[in-house]
């Protein structure tokens, strides 16, 4: 059968600051979800967290961007944030960009992952769920997962995936993208997938026979804002086993806390941490980012699972890792490489303070 999952997620309001989420929020978004499950408009759904974000995952049969779902979705989001207002929530409805909905939820501020496929007798799906950072932080284990056989050791052993992956790539300033076959595009991919606030890999596809095989949220918020209201805080589905990568494999990128944008005020630069459920709770310096990972086995468009992913302590190297290049990242305060350099500031205050001062620059020509 053909499987539609879909995975939606916004800061609708967080608890306390940016650092968590609200459980009322989330048997809010619960208790509407349940409603069409069983009116069957959807098959399967859960209703997950990371930092202040809202994450519904949810399967149907309706294909990608359907307008009904995201119209659902969009209502979720809309009573979540009014929930969140009577609350007192921080930052009520700040990723809803618009008064009301106008046919699809992207480039509306929530963001989007979707991915449709015939399933396989067995169907293992992976969901990356990240807060405090921006669509670019899964280039690099994108990259690991499906174009580097020192980390994906099935490009070599395995032949159902030897032939290699393709990448969809979206230039994120200009809305525009290219595609690149790995590995014989890939010192050309590198140029442009390595500046991770320019460029984002949006889908990965099985080169041989343009299989999905997973896909990425790549709405930028204060690109469609014109201002900074937030981070990205962006969502990921990856299949695996039999003719992708293995579970083992897709994790594995993330044994190494590589160095993301974002962090306090989307302004910084920081190592994300890989965390299990309970502790994807963003409190020191609004940090560090962190990514969670919720594993599903997919039969007939049900979801069983979630299996938490990084509740392991083989990761527990790279969560003491990311905590020392945060100790040493924030010894530089204000000051590059920690905060974000210039050009990738004409979203905060900065445009603000270049205006105030523009006229005490003097020409020394």
């Amino acid at each position: 059968m053909r499987t539609t999952i879909s995975v939606l997620k916004a800061d609708i309001g967080g608890y306390v600051g940016h650092s968590t989420m609200h459980p009322d929020i989330m048997d809010l978004a619960g208790s509407v979800l349940e409603k069409k499950k069983e009116d069957g408009f959807l098959v399967d759904y859960r209703v997950l967290s990371c930092g202040d974000d809202l994450q519904l995952i949810m399967t149907h049969t309706h294909g990608v961007d359907f307008e009904d779902l995201h119209k659902m979705a969009w209502d979720i989001f809309s009573d979540c944030a009014d929930k969140a207002e009577e609350i007192g929530l921080y930052g009520a409805g700040q990723d809803l960009l618009a008064d009301s909905f106008s046919g699809n939820i992207k480039g509306m501020g929530p963001g989007v992952a979707e991915m449709e496929f015939d399933e396989r007798p067995s169907e293992p799906i992976l969901i990356f769920m990240a807060d405090k950072t921006s669509p670019g932080a899964w280039n690099l284990p994108l990259f690991r997962m499906f174009g580097d056989a020192m980390c994906n050791p099935g490009l070599i052993l395995d032949p159902k995936i030897h032939d290699g992956f393709s990448f969809d790539v979206l230039d994120m300033k200009h809305n525009k993208s290219i595609r690149f076959n790995m590995p014989e595009d890939m010192y050309d991919a590198l140029v442009f997938i390595g500046s991770i606030e320019d460029y984002g890999i949006r889908a990965i596809y099985r080169k041989k026979d343009n299989e999905i095989a997973a896909v990425a949220s790549t709405q930028r918020l204060a690109m469609m804002a014109g201002r900074y209201v937030g981070k990205d805080d962006p969502v990921m589905i990856c299949r695996a086993q039999n003719g992708f990568p293995s579970v083992g494999e897709i994790t594995e990128p993330f044994s190494h806390p590589h160095l993301v944008t974002g962090w306090m005020r989307g302004s910084h630069i920081g190592p994300i941490m890989p965390v299990a459920f309970e502790d994807a709770q963003c409190m020191r310096f609004d940090g560090p980012p962190r990514v969670i990972c919720a594993g599903f086995q997919v039969k007939n468009a049900n979801l069983i699972g979630p299996v938490d992913m990084f509740d392991d302590p083989a990761f527990d190297k790279a969560r003491s890792t990311a905590n020392e290049i945060a100790d040493y990242l924030r010894r530089h305060g204000p000051f590059e490489p920690h905060r974000l350099s210039l050009g990738d500031m004409e979203y905060t205050t900065l445009p603000i303070v270049m205006e105030k001062v523009k006229d005490r620059f003097k020409s020394l020509d």
